[in-house]
């Protein structure tokens, strides 16, 4: 299978690399569709794939083609390589926010799948949920998870609104966890320790915490109270938390970040 990245940043390279790396593919089915010169220059030094600088180069010899540009470019992108598409090639997006219909629509194409992974993805421990047109035969759906699950973990949705979901809690979840670890930090240095302890202290917590409940049956919950004990430390730390609202404030920031990719959806 000849596999056509449109896109060399971070995502896009990030599936090259983790494709051939696996053995899934190798070098010589992988291609890299690049419009920037100094970035294709710096794909060609990675050895992952050829690297291309036009449509009409790569397009009609792809039978996978991985849409991982940003979504604002999506206009003249499809202008460019609509002329060179078929109809039995694949589509797998990775634009927030595009729809299944849109791409269908502009390309005149019916096999697309989308899909959200997350920023973990870049070192094999992402998440990714995906969702597909009926025309995905269950072979070519198959093939594809294989290639996801390069990068980590996948799930698959029925409903394509349930991409916009996984955008609000995967997708921009690793940052509501570095917000919460950054204000840790802080409390840390302000309470007298170094930059590095704190981070220390910080960094370790987090892994050891997500280490334990990964390797566990407890909810979150029941962590909670083996950890908290009646009129301690960190029941203190809760019933601050919980009179802040900071439970609340949680819940509706993941609801406003899928307010706007459906918003980006709709644009």
């Amino acid at each position: 299978m000849q596999i056509l990245i449109i896109g060399g940043g971070n995502m896009g390279s990030t599936y090259a690399q983790s494709f051939v790396r696996s053995h899934i593919t190798n070098k010589k089915n992988m291609m890299i569709l690049e419009k920037s010169p100094e970035k294709a220059v710096e794909l060609s030094t990675k050895d992952i794939g050829s690297v291309y600088g036009h449509a009409e180069e790569c397009i009609p010899q792809a039978d996978l083609i991985i849409l991982a540009v940003k979504p604002q470019d999506i206009g003249k992108l499809f202008n460019d390589i609509r002329p060179f598409v078929t109809k039995n090639q694949v589509f797998l997006s990775i634009m927030a926010g595009v729809k299944i219909s849109s791409i269908c629509a502009a390309l005149d194409v019916k096999k697309v799948i989308r899909a959200m992974p997350n920023l973990p993805a870049q070192i094999g421990a992402g998440m990714t949920a995906f969702t597909a047109t009926d025309e995905v035969t269950r072979l070519e759906l198959v093939m594809i998870q294989n290639l996801l699950n390069t990068t980590g973990k996948t799930v698959y949705v029925e409903q394509e609104h349930m991409i916009d979901a996984t955008t609000a809690i995967s997708g921009s979840g690793p940052a509501y966890v570095y917000f919460f670890m950054e204000a840790m930090i802080q409390a840390a240095e302000a309470m007298g320790f170094s930059q590095s302890e704190a981070e220390l202290l910080v960094n370790q917590t987090f892994m050891g915490a997500l280490d334990l409940y990964s390797k566990s049956d407890l909810s979150c919950s029941e962590w909670i109270s083996r950890v908290a004990s009646k009129g301690g430390t960190t029941e203190a730390a809760l019933l601050s938390f919980k009179k802040n609202a900071l439970h609340q404030d949680i819940i509706d920031g993941a609801n406003a970040a899928l307010n706007r990719a459906i918003e980006l959806g709709n644009e």
